[in-house]
């Protein structure tokens, strides 16, 4: 049996990992336009802020390693096209330029995504940088370290990530976003003042609500950002927009969602036989709203990645959907999410109430204890919770990992005030953080 995998980051290596014990007697074929594999961009911030002092410890695999399963890894390859009906693809050996056809029996696609990179005026001067893989690591730490004024496009994880890193390397940081809040995706409102207060208490500027038009310098290098309100000095840009799929190889032949994104079945198989495909190229079954969605995260690639290699013979072990549960810290603040914000939720025309509880992590007698933010967000028929958030200085951002759970098997507030969670005085009270919330709830 025949394995082309084309590409080869979190859910191209879980896939491949797990393939070559389960299949040793196949010939496994990886295509990456990379030298490397399994780069952690999660950890680029860290790297940038001198958290994570060598950038190859972000690598939790490698070429070679995945020759020492028998795989076959054509690094610096590219896929010019597929043919699904044929069960054939066209690769360009990227040193050398020679292309060649190859067949295959089965396709896995994990091909990720890139960086939205918008058509403007300025985008190719110099210091304009993205921020997505190893070499774009190995650049903003470069070039980071002779710039004074720093902007950062797009208040999501990696740019609040990013201008947290930069302030403390004492840069004068700017961070921009056409929306009014940051996080917007992830924190209602009540979460993200606490957040914003954080970062401009630390002297980051925050240029909220306005878009960026087009970026302007001199002698090709980039000194100011333009912006639907004025303009920001600025001789270092990363820009963090978002991602979108890297699907292009496919399209026409799967389904898809309107972003490009794969449409794939709980045993990650596409509309095509034989053709399988996870990670950032597809889309995710998302359980609080019961359909697919474009959710890109390491964990759900990961997972996914494992599944095709489950279910690559037969239908053996289905997906059980995503939350897109994430988290982050800033500063002195741990946050996480899981599910739906509220505003999310009525942007999807559900119908849904909250609960937010402002609790301190343990009883008053101790001698140190910590104010819990926490919000439920559940539909008002019934009562499924569809959403969480946390924000605390103490860490309790795995009570979202159990809110998580809460969500995937469709619990109800009125089952969450019940549940049995243990109390010790040294790490909670009595009435669990996450009871009282269902509690209030009912």
């Amino acid at each position: 049996m025949k394995i082309a995998v084309i590409g080869c980051t979190h859910a191209g290596t879980a896939a491949v990992t797990q393939m070559a014990k389960l299949y040793p007697d196949a010939r496994i074929t990886v295509y990456e336009r990379n030298d490397n594999v399994s780069f952690l961009s999660c950890g680029i911030a860290l790297h940038v802020g001198g958290v994570v002092k060598d950038a190859d410890k972000l690598f939790y695999s490698s070429p070679k390693q995945l020759a020492e399963l028998g795989v076959m890894t054509k690094m610096r390859h590219n896929v010019l096209s597929i043919d699904t009906e044929t069960k054939t693809l066209e690769a360009q050996n990227l040193e050398t330029g020679e292309a060649f056809t190859d067949s295959y029996d089965k396709l896995v696609v994990t091909t990720g995504s890139w960086p939205v990179i918008p058509k403007m005026e300025g985008i190719d001067l110099h210091n304009v940088l993205l921020c997505k893989n190893y070499a774009h690591a190995q650049t903003i730490i470069e070039r980071a370290k002779t710039a004074r004024s720093i902007t950062v496009v797009g208040a999501g994880y990696i740019g609040i990530e990013l201008v947290e890193a930069f302030e403390q390397l004492g840069k004068q940081v700017t961070l921009v976003d056409n929306t009014d809040r940051v996080l917007f995706k992830y924190l209602d409102r009540e979460f993200t003042d606490r957040v914003e207060g954080e970062l401009e208490a630390r002297g980051i500027k925050l240029a909220l609500g306005q878009s960026v038009e087009s970026f302007q310098g001199g002698n090709g290098s980039v000194e100011r950002v333009i912006t639907t309100k004025g303009e920001i000095e600025s001789d270092l840009v990363v820009l963090c927009i978002g991602f979108r799929p890297n699907t292009e190889l496919l399209k026409g032949q799967v389904d898809m969602l309107p972003s490009g994104a794969i449409i794939v079945d709980e045993y990650m198989r596409t509309s095509k036989p034989d053709v399988f495909a996870a990670g950032d190229s597809c889309a995710v079954y998302y359980n609080p709203t019961q359909s697919h969605a474009y959710i890109p995260l390491a964990t759900n690639a990961v997972r996914m990645g494992t599944l095709v290699a489950r279910n690559l013979m037969n239908p053996t072990l289905k997906y059980m959907g995503t939350q897109g549960t994430s988290g982050i810290k800033i500063y002195d603040l741990n946050i996480a999410s899981t599910g739906m914000t509220e505003q999310a939720a009525e942007q999807a025309g559900m119908k849904v109430k909250t609960v937010t509880v402002l609790e301190n992590d343990k009883p008053e007698f101790m001698p140190h204890f910590d104010e819990v933010m926490l919000k439920l967000v559940y539909e008002e028929d019934g009562g499924r919770i569809v959403g969480a958030q946390v924000l605390s200085e103490a860490d309790l951002t795995q009570s979202v990992n159990t809110l998580s759970v809460c969500i995937q098997n469709g619990m109800t507030v009125d089952q969450l005030g019940f549940v049995d969670f243990f109390f010790q005085p040294h790490y909670n009270k009595p009435w669990n953080l996450l009871n009282q919330a269902g509690l209030q709830a009912i």
